[in-house]
C-alpha cells in the first residue's frame, strides 16, 4: 500500500513504532496530520514533539504502540520539563493526547496512554515579547531607506503589524487584494488563526505608507500577488514566491541593528508594541482586543506592557 509523504514530518518519514505498526496505524498516523491540522505551523510542532516521544519510545525498547503506557509519557514529559520551557513541554503533551486519541478512534490502540498525564504547571500574567517604545518604533520607520523596492514593502510590512496588530503569519499570508478600499477608506483583510478573517481600518500612516509601497513597486496592478514578496536573487525585483517569517525575522533584526535599537526584538515585537502604545494613549482593553483579534481579554493583556513603566518607576525609588 503506498503512502503519501509528508512535508511536516522532517527526516524519516515515519517513526519506527509507526512504520512497523502494519499498514492502518500508518495510514492512520498520515491522516492525522493531513486531515486533522489545518495551521502549518502547528503542524510542524506536533510532528516534531510525536516523532521525538516515539523515538524516544523506541530508544527504551518499547516496540508496539499498545505497549505504551502513562508511566512511559509521564517519564518523556518530566524529561522534556527539565530539557526545554514548560509552555513547550504542554505543547508536545497536547500533539500526544490529540493523536493518541485519533488512533484510538481508530481502533489502532485500545486506549490513550497520554489521557491521563498532567503537564507542568504554568501560569502567564504578563508575555515575555520584547516591546519596544513609541519613539523607538517611529525611529524604526524614519530610518529604513524607502528608495528601494525592498525599502518600502520593510517599512510597509513592519507599519502593518504596528498599527494592525497583525501577526506575522497573517500579515505575509495577504494578497495585494487584501489591501482595498471601503467608504473612502484604506482596509486590510486578513486570515487570522482558525480560519478567521478580520478586516479593520487603515491608520493614516499605514494607509500613506501602503500607498506608497504599492504603488512605488508596482504590486497595485497584480491583486492576485502576494503582498510581501522576496527580492529576486543579483536583482531589485520582486520573485514570485511570498517573505516567509524566518525571512522577515532577520529583516527586523536588521533593520533595528541599523536604526541603533539594542532591544532585541522579533516578529511578534511589532503586535505587542502596537497593542501596548494604544493601551497608553487611552485606548480600552475590550477595543485592543477586537483590533487584534482575541477571542478573550485575557489574550490581549499578555501584550499589555504598561506595568513594565511603573515599577520602573518604582525601582527609581531605591535611592542610596
Amino acid at each position: 500500500m503506498a503512502l503519501p509523504t509528508s512535508p511536516a514530518l522532517r527526516g524519516p518519514v515515519l517513526p519506527a513504532l509507526i512504520a512497523t505498526a502494519g499498514d492502518s496505524a500508518r495510514q492512520r498516523f498520515m491522516e492525522f496530520f493531513a486531515a486533522q491540522i489545518r495551521n502549518p505551523n502547528t503542524r510542524r510542532a506536533y510532528a516534531r514533539a510525536v516523532s521525538g516521544f516515539l523515538s524516544w519510545c523506541d530508544d527504551h525498547h518499547i516496540r508496539h504502540l499498545p505497549d505504551i503506557t502513562p508511566l512511559h509519557v509521564a517519564t518523556w514529559v518530566e524529561l522534556e520539563n527539565r530539557r526545554v520551557s514548560a509552555p513547550s513541554v504542554k505543547q508536545a503533551l497536547a500533539a500526544l493526547k490529540h493523536i493518541f486519541d485519533w488512533l484510538v478512534t481508530g481502533q489502532i490502540i485500545p486506549t490513550n496512554p497520554a489521557a491521563s498525564v498532567r503537564g507542568p504547571a504554568h501560569s502567564v500574567r504578563v508575555g515575555k515579547t520584547p516591546v519596544l517604545e513609541a519613539h523607538e518604533a517611529r525611529a524604526l520607520l524614519d530610518s529604513i531607506d524607502t528608495s528601494t523596492s525592498s525599502g518600502l514593502r520593510d517599512r510597509a510590512l513592519i507599519a502593518l503589524m504596528v498599527f494592525s496588530f497583525a501577526r506575522i503569519g497573517a500579515a505575509l499570508s495577504m494578497r495585494v487584494e487584501d489591501v482595498f478600499i471601503q467608504n473612502r477608506r484604506l482596509w486590510v483583510r486578513l486570515n487570522e488563526k482558525g480560519g478567521k478573517q478580520h478586516a479593520m481600518p487603515c491608520h493614516h500612516t499605514l494607509e500613506e505608507y501602503l500607498h506608497a509601497y504599492l504603488d512605488g513597486t508596482g504590486l497595485a496592478d497584480t491583486p492576485k500577488s502576494w503582498l510581501f514578496c522576496t527580492i529576486k536573487r543579483g536583482t531589485k525585483h520582486f520573485s514570485q514566491n511570498r517573505l516567509e517569517q524566518p525571512d522577515a525575522y532577520a529583516m527586523v533584526r536588521r533593520r533595528a541593528k541599523a536604526a541603533g535599537i539594542k532591544t532585541a526584538i522579533g516578529n511578534h515585537t511589532f503586535r505587542a508594541t502596537g497593542v501596548t502604545t494604544y493601551l497608553k494613549n487611552g485606548g480600552t482593553l475590550e477595543n485592543a482586543a477586537a483590533m487584534a483579534n482575541h477571542s478573550s481579554t485575557r489574550t490581549t493583556q499578555l501584550y499589555d506592557r504598561r506595568r513594565d513603566d511603573i515599577s520602573l518607576d518604582e525601582v527609581e525609588r531605591i535611592r542610596l
